[in-house]
Formats: structure tokens, sequence, C-alpha cells
């Protein structure tokens, strides 16, 4: 069997399907998208792939499905949707999934049609595996699918450790292993055996911390918002480049169609040339009808502010997230013998709960020449509170 050699895992074992999976195409193209995206412009060191995060993410299935005794064919197309969970991915990955979701309706994990007519299809069918049961484990259907993208599945622990890892900060560390050894299912559901409350509270404060540190770090947010709004104007120009196109492009082939159609917005990503913040709101500055506005209404405040404040209108953006959710706090864990969700069994995750709503924040981003008159328009249209900002 063949082994790898992985910065965060040590060596990593392929089984035959998988060793014949990271030959195709397919998967070779995640080489060439960051995972972090926009993030290592904050954090420099992390410049790794969703390519690794892929392994990473196999070499966790593999041994969850040890100690959970799944083996055979189950466990085959487990180990290869493992491998293959990620390359519905688009170029910059999440920071670009809003953009093709849009235009087909299609979110990144959405594999049975891109898989069937590629290379990675064909050396599944030649394994004897089926391209709609790896595509439906995925989508996170059924107990393996549970594994892969569940609340406790193997995808977020490898994506914490090795992002903590690659970008430097300490808060993403968890005992992946301990993780991996204590799944197990209780009528279906994957749950963490008896005795782990604090096991399970680790991961979900891993989560909170690597999310207002490196996930929504302000920089990261600003340049994703300008790399969406660039992308849409790509897609929207004469370029000749389709949505189908789009989502089958590398970080690096984005950057130059971006470069040389919509230079106004991708030179300035390219050389870090980023907007600056003119408003950045909390909850509680923010009218709830802000808080609740969809793509339409965030185009249309970013022309009436470009007006008001006698700015190109493309030098506007307004980048409202939706309301802070935490579907980690539905994760089970037995206690006394019954499978509970950690939120009753915690009280750690009302604590957490509040502290991510405490960090939302709302932003209007400008070329650093106009944040003056952006913030006083968007005053007006938006209804905010725009206080000072520590840039």
């Amino acid at each position: 069997m063949k082994a790898i050699k992985d910065s965060v895992h040590d060596y990593i074992t392929l089984d035959p399907v998988a060793a014949d999976l990271l030959d195709t195409r397919t998967l070779q193209r995640l080489r060439h998208i960051k995972q972090l995206s926009t993030v290592r412009l904050v954090y420099p060191s992390a410049s790794h792939t969703r390519f690794e995060h892929s392994l990473g993410v196999y070499h966790l299935a593999d041994r969850a499905l040890e100690y959970l005794g799944v083996d055979g064919d189950r466990a085959r197309h487990l180990r290869a949707a493992a491998l293959l969970h990620g390359v519905g991915h688009g170029p910059y990955g999440h920071q670009t999934e809003e953009v093709i979701r849009r235009r087909t309706g299609v979110d990144h994990d959405e594999l049975g049609d891109l898989l069937g007519g590629t290379d990675a299809g064909g050396v599944l069918r030649a394994h004897g595996l089926s391209v709609d049961r790896v595509a439906a484990i995925v989508r996170g259907e059924g107990e393996l699918g549970q594994l892969v993208s569940g609340e406790l599945g193997v995808d977020r622990m490898d994506y914490l450790v090795r992002d903590a890892h690659h970008t430097g900060v300490p808060y993403g560390t968890i005992d992946h292993e301990r993780l991996v050894r204590e799944l197990q299912y209780r009528d279906g559901a994957l749950v963490l055996a008896e005795g782990n409350v604090q096991t399970a509270e680790s991961l979900l404060l891993a989560r909170a911390l690597m999310d207002a540190t490196v996930y929504r770090h302000h920089v990261s947010r600003v340049a994703g918002a300008m790399l969406e709004r660039a992308s849409e104007r790509l897609l929207e120009s004469d370029a000749g480049i389709d949505v189908e196109r789009f989502r089958r492009m590398a970080d690096h082939d984005l950057l130059v169609a971006l470069r040389e159609h919509v230079p106004h917005l991708g030179e300035r990503i390219e050389y870090r040339d980023l907007f600056k913040r003119a408003v950045w709101t909390d909850l509680s500055a923010t009218p709830a009808d802000v808080v609740e506005m969809d793509h339409g209404d965030e185009r249309a405040a970013e022309r009436e502010i470009a007006a008001l404040a006698d700015v190109d209108a493309r030098d506007v953006v307004v980048d409202a997230p939706g309301r802070p959710t935490f579907t980690e706090a539905g994760s089970r864990v037995v206690v006394d013998g019954v499978p509970q969700r950690l939120e009753d069994a915690s009280e750690l995750v009302a604590g957490l709960r509040a502290a991510q709503r405490a960090g939302w924040r709302m932003g209007v981003y400008a070329p650093a020449a106009e944040t003056d008159a952006v913030a006083a328009a968007a005053e007006e249209v938006l209804g905010v509170r725009a206080g000072p900002i520590r840039d």
C-alpha cells in the first residue's frame, strides 16, 4: 500500500482505490486551490491546499472506520467519499461558493453530475464502486455521510487542526485521535461515547476560537467580499467564461481572469491593495432589516450608497453575513447511557453561542480615500450607527 508523508498526520496509507483516485485530474486540481483562500492574506504561512486536506479527511475516516468496526464494501465507499469530498469546490473554495450556487442552484457537495463524467468517476467504476453511493455520502446522507460531513465529521476535525497548524495559531488544537476513537452509532446517529462531554466541548471551543481569529478576520472578510463581487462581474462580462467553466477553475486561473477582465478589483486582490472598512457594526448597532438583507438587497444598497457618496459604484461593497448559527451545538454525546444534544449537556455551549453573537459584524468597504464619504452615506442609507474603526 502506498504511504504519503503529511505535515499533520505523519504517514497516510492509501488503499488501491485512493491511490488511483489521487492520480486523476479531478483530485490533482485541488493542489491548486488553497484551503484558506483569502485568509492567507492575513496569515502568510497558510498556504496549504484542499489536496492536503482531502488526504487528511481520508486518513481520519479510515481511522474512524477501524474503531467503528465498519469494513468491506461500505468502508471502501466511505474512504472514496472522504478523499473526494472537496472536488466540488470552485476557485478560492468557500469564497466563490455563493456565486456558483446563485447561478446553478448546486452546492459544492453535490457531486453526482460532476463525478459521473470525470476520470475520478471512471476510477470508482473500475474498482466496482458506485458513483451515486459515493456522492450520497459526500452530501451527508445516511450513517456514513455523518462521518464525513456531520457535526462530528472528520472533515471538521481535519480542517481545524490543519488550519491551526498552518496559520500558527494554537486555537484549533484538538485531540482528533480521541475523537475518532470515541465515535459510535446509536439508532443511526453518530455520537460520542459516554464520558466525552469535554471532548465534544473542545471541538466546539476550537471552532469558535478559529472562527473569531482566523476564518472571520476582518481583512479576510474584506478580501472575500471583493473577490465575490469581482467574480460576479467576470461572469457578467464579455470574457466568455460561463459558470461551468468558472467552477472548474483553480485559484490562479481565476486570478488571471480577474486581472484581465475585472482589473479594478482583480489587481487589488492580487497585490493585497484592499478596500478599508467604512462601517463595521455589531448586531446591536445594525437594524434588523439590514441583518436580513439578501444578495439583491446588498447590491441595491451598494448602488445607493455610492450615488449618495458620489463615488464609483464599483468602490462600495456591502457585506452583511447571515445571523450567526452554531450547528455544532447539535452534536450528540452519550450521558448516563442516553444520547443527548451537546447544548443540553453542556453549560459551555450557551456561552459560546453568546460569544458568537457578540462577534457578528456587518461591514461596508471602500478605498481608503473614500471611507469617510461612504461611511456617512451608509449611515443614511442603512440606518446604522458607524462608530470609529481601528484599521
